[in-house]
């Protein structure tokens, strides 16, 4: 049992580092997609997720949970909620890339885990250890440091960070695995992104099934359509992880997709990095790896007084407990 369970685990391990791996190197797809602009990519990307997602439940036969969630308005308009963030984020994220922001687009991800606990505290009321105050603290001169080495707001980052903390905290409430929750997100977007697509057909910025001599053929469709499934995959992969190893062992993978993000902007696409920004960065990695330090901390002591709650009693206490029953 105890070699299934570590088979269990080393395979649960392979599938968080696919599913971060491929979220990762998500930059390097996003400029395939060009002359596409970052409205039409997005709306194809929103489209093809359905048609992706359909044929996944499809293949499983998993359509119970859809009936008693049309049920439920309340969880109905949290997912909407969560459609309108991630399509915020995915757009963002799509037109930094294709922009020439990937480097920024990770410093969103670095911060994401500080900026997850803020809204810990101000939504849900949560009360912070002295060295989750201190990380977030740290995260804070981290962007005021990095305000000044863009000579703006870090806007893009700030953006991808908010949206998607604020997507956790939607799904968190709604409590849908991640491939339900990407199917009814992908169904309230479903209408209005087909809708633009016609909207650009009309309009003749549309790029889906066009071919131009000398910029892009059918394989161009055929990248368009690429995108849903690969929005896909990587939720099954995280969602295989999820079951198989624990939350600690997810929350340090989650670092893999920025890391990938931030070294396929400096060495892939040869981004500045100029001495004020490496300072900044800097400190985001310091907040992060007293975040780190502190939730593992937390874990061992949880385990600690778990394991002497069910500890046996020693055989002087045992023989006390005795005595005092006979009395």
């Amino acid at each position: 049992m105890a070699d299934t369970d570590q088979q269990d685990n080393g395979r649960g391990l392979w599938y968080g580092v696919a599913a971060y791996g491929i979220w990762g190197l998500f930059p390097l797809f996003w400029p395939l997609l060009e002359p596409g602009a970052a409205d039409d990519i997005l709306a194809n990307r929103m489209v093809w997720s359905l048609v992706a997602v359909v044929l996944l439940l499809v293949a499983q036969r998993h359509w119970g949970w859809i009936r008693p969630l049309l049920r439920q308005p309340r969880r109905l308009a949290m997912l909407a909620g969560a459609a309108t963030v991630i399509s915020v984020n995915w757009g963002v994220y799509i037109w930094a890339v294709n922009a020439g922001h990937v480097v920024e687009t990770s410093l969103g991800y670095f911060i994401n885990p500080l900026v997850t606990i803020g809204f810990g505290v101000l939504v849900l009321k949560e009360r912070l250890r002295r060295a989750q105050w201190t990380a977030v603290g740290i995260g804070a001169a981290a962007v005021a440091v990095l305000t000044v080495a863009y000579g703006r707001l870090p806007w893009i980052a700030l953006t991808l960070a908010l949206s998607f903390a604020a997507y956790g905290l939607l799904k968190k409430q709604v409590g849908l695995s991640g491939l339900e929750s990407l199917a009814a997100e992908s169904a309230f977007m479903f209408p209005f992104a087909l809708g633009y697509l016609v909207y650009l057909e009309v309009s003749g910025r549309g790029t889906f099934g066009h071919t131009v001599a000398g910029s892009y053929g059918l394989g161009h469709s055929g990248l368009l359509m690429l995108s849903g499934v690969i929005t896909a995959i990587p939720l099954l992969f995280f969602g295989a992880a999820a079951v198989r190893v624990p939350l600690t062992v997810l929350g340090l993978l989650q670092y893999l997709a920025p890391v990938f993000q931030f070294l396929i902007g400096v060495a892939v696409f040869h981004e500045s990095m100029p001495p004020a920004r490496w300072a900044g960065f800097g400190l985001v990695w310091a907040a992060l790896a007293l975040l780190t330090w502190d939730a593992l901390r937390q874990v061992r002591a949880d385990r600690a007084v778990r394991a002497a709650a069910v500890a046996p009693q020693p055989a002087v206490a045992r023989e006390s407990a005795r005595e005092t029953v006979t009395r």
